[in-house]
Parts: structure tokens; sequence; C-alpha cells
């Protein structure tokens, strides 16, 4: 064996990075490797225990707005340097199943971007694979089906012991780099996500007067994103929508207010955009913006920044409002994810216990 130890870091908002993470750890220790499997929930250092050469590096994480998660990308940024070390990378992206068909998700840069940082760092890229389990964005979708999950569970199952064995026998696998002109078309909408969508998203989620503030959503959180605010949680600017909150809520409390969101969006390009250009054109400054080569970033940059804080204000005002019980109905009633065809999602029963990480 090439290997005698395996050390796999990983971050899991629903369970699928993690579930992946297991699966390698299991065919690891099949062949009497010494294994580490460390969750990097709320890292405040790291950890490498035993390196040596014969030391094999994972990273097991999720695909967050075609992006490694900010909690990842932070991670593996202060991972400290060193040479001669195998490393391999794992990403989960939002897979479906479409009738009979497996459609894939799409990585980004979500694995170029930890590849390129790795190697600066000294490692060697051995694996790079991504891994199309249950798309589990419930902001956008309703869960999948059980038997759809079930049957993509067990797909991904037989590709991840693939890699696994080629990675422990010391062989090299790049699945990750085959789409590869298609992960790079979708880096700026990376880029957009990292600097604003994730923000956006970080307000779109609240809780109820269902919410009986058992705190499960406070004490799961991998970032520590949420906090009581008024007796209810509060979803702060850190939250990296990895979805695990809404899906653990024993109530079904959290929701993703769609009613709200789309009413800010509407605030936001209907009225205080066109308020703000039409206050410009009597200092002239719209002329000299529109004037300047840089014209269409710079537009682009201060829209953006108008749309993250009117949302920001919007959302505390929300918060406050939470209270009264007819804009808690409001909201409630305006968000998708009440109904019950709007599903959370569940993880197959053999792998789940998030809440132990």
């Amino acid at each position: 064996m090439k290997y005698d130890q395996l050390i796999i870091y990983y971050f899991s908002g629903t369970g699928n990075a993690r579930n992946a993470a297991l699966w390698i750890e299991s065919e690891a220790k099949e062949k009497g490797l010494i294994t580490h499997l460390i969750n990097i929930d709320r890292f405040k250092t790291i950890d490498i225990p035993g390196l040596t050469e014969k030391t094999l590096i994972g990273f097991c994480f999720p695909t967050h707005g075609f992006n490694l998660p900010p909690i990842v990308l932070s991670f593996i940024t202060k991972f400290p340097g060193t040479k001669n070390i195998d490393v391999f990378l794992l990403n989960t992206r939002g897979g479906v199943k479409l009738n009979r068909f497996f459609i894939p998700g799409l990585s980004g840069i979500a694995q170029i971007l930890p590849a390129i940082i790795l190697w600066s760092k000294g490692y060697r890229i051995v694996g790079m694979q991504p891994l199309d389990l249950p798309s589990n964005w419930i902001f956008l979708h309703p869960g999948l089906k059980s038997k759809v999950i079930d049957s993509i569970y067990k797909r991904c199952h037989g590709i991840v012991n693939n890699f696994a064995d080629k990675m422990l026998n010391g062989k090299k696998s790049y699945k990750a780099l085959w789409s590869l002109p298609i992960d790079l078309a979708l880096s700026p909408i990376s880029v957009g996500y990292y600097f604003i969508g994730r923000f956006f998203l970080a307000k779109t989620l609240v809780a109820t007067s269902d919410c009986d503030s058992c705190e499960a959503c406070i004490k799961k959180c991998p970032v520590e994103a949420i906090k009581m605010v008024d007796e209810r949680p509060f979803w702060t600017y850190k939250c990296e929508s990895c979805m695990r909150c809404i899906n653990i809520c024993p109530k079904r409390a959290i929701e993703t207010a769609h009613g709200f969101s789309g009413l800010m969006v509407m605030v936001v390009y209907v009225l205080v955009i066109p308020l703000i250009v039409y206050y410009l054109r009597d200092y002239k400054v719209m002329e000299w913006v529109r004037g300047s080569e840089l014209f269409g970033q710079f537009w682009s940059v201060a829209v953006a920044l108008v749309f993250i804080l009117v949302l920001f204000i919007g959302y505390r005002i929300l918060h406050f409002l939470l209270k009264f019980r007819f804009v808690d109905r409001i909201i409630s009633y305006s968000s998708l994810s009440r109904y019950k065809f709007w599903r959370r999602y569940k993880a197959p029963k053999n792998y789940t216990n998030m809440g132990n990480p």
C-alpha cells in the first residue's frame, strides 16, 4: 500500500459530503489504514494528526453557488503548507433524476480553486472527484422524493467506492476536469455568489410563530450564523445557506420567505434604483459615470451594494414585524416552503445523524 494513514476533513450541511467521507473512510479501514475523519464545523484551529509521507489527505465538501462554501475556502486557505503529501478533493453538487436519467450538477470553481491553493502550498493533487448526490437547496426547489434520493445514493456510493479504491492504491483520478470548460464559464456566477448571492440567501430564512425556541438551529449551525433576537432566531450575514437548519427543525418552523425575497427585488429595482438615478441626474453624476470606460463594472457594483444594503435593512424590519401575527401569517403563507409539497431534504436513514458531527 502506498499509504498507511488517511485524514479526511469535511464540511456538510445536510449530510451529503459527510456520507461521501464515511464511504471513503470505510474503504480505507478495510485496507487496514489508520483513519481520521475531521469535521471542520466552527473550526478555530487546524489539527493534522501524525502527518507522514505515507499520509493521504482528503477534503469533502458541498458546492454552494458553483463555488466553495466560505468556511471551506477559509479552512483550505489557512491549511498549513508542506511538501510530498498527496491530497484529493471531492465536492458534492446538486444531482437530480429525470425518469431513468441521472442529471449531473455543476462544480464551477469548487474544485479548481482549492486545487490551485493546495498546489501552491506544496501538496500533490492526486484526485478530483465531483459527486452528484441529491440537490438539497430548499430555497430553490422542494426536497427530492425518497425513491429518487435512494436511487441517486446507490449510484453515488459505487462511484465513491471506485474513486476511493483508486486513491488508496496510489492511482490518480481527475474526473472533475472533464467539465472544466463549462465550470470556468460559470466562474462569474461563482464570484457573484461569493460577494452577493450568499448574503441574499442568508436573508431569506425566517422562523415563524410555530417556532418553540428549542434553539436546535442555533446549536447545530456549523458557522454560528443564527442568534436569538427578540426571542426569535435571526440569520446573520455569516449564514452560508448550508440548509442544515431548515431541514432539522423539528417543528418545520423555519421557512424560506419567497414572498419577502420577491418584494425586496421589486423594491430595489423598481423603486430604489430609479430614484437614485433620478437624484444623481441633478448633479450630473450619471453623465460622468457613463463617460467612464468602466461604466458597466462601476454600475454593477453600485447596484449590488445598494441591493445588499436594502436587503439587510428590510430583513431587520421584517424580523421586528414578525412579532405581529398578521405579518407572520402573510410571510408564512407567501412562502412555498410552508406547504407539504415543498418537501424538506432527508438523506437515507443509514446515512443520517447530522446532529452529532
